[in-house]
């Protein structure tokens, strides 16, 4: 049986009403995750309010060794 850890990464979406998020900065968190190791299993965009994007909720898994 394999076990695993789990992270959670949430990142902002700046700007007055969201939805904004620094691609290259994101890019470089999921880069830096998989470098350790860490497995993106799901990313889902939480609402703030009248649908505009607050957070980008992204879950990691990797092996417990």
């Amino acid at each position: 049986m394999e076990n695993f850890e789990y992270k959670t990464l949430f990142t902002d979406a700046k700007g007055i009403l969201g939805g904004k998020v620094d691609k290259n900065t994101f890019q470089n968190e999921l880069n830096q995750l998989g470098s350790q190791g860490w497995e993106l299993v799901s990313t889902v965009a939480a609402a703030q309010s009248y649908g505009s994007t607050r957070w980008i909720i992204s879950t990691f898994k990797r092996r417990i060794k």
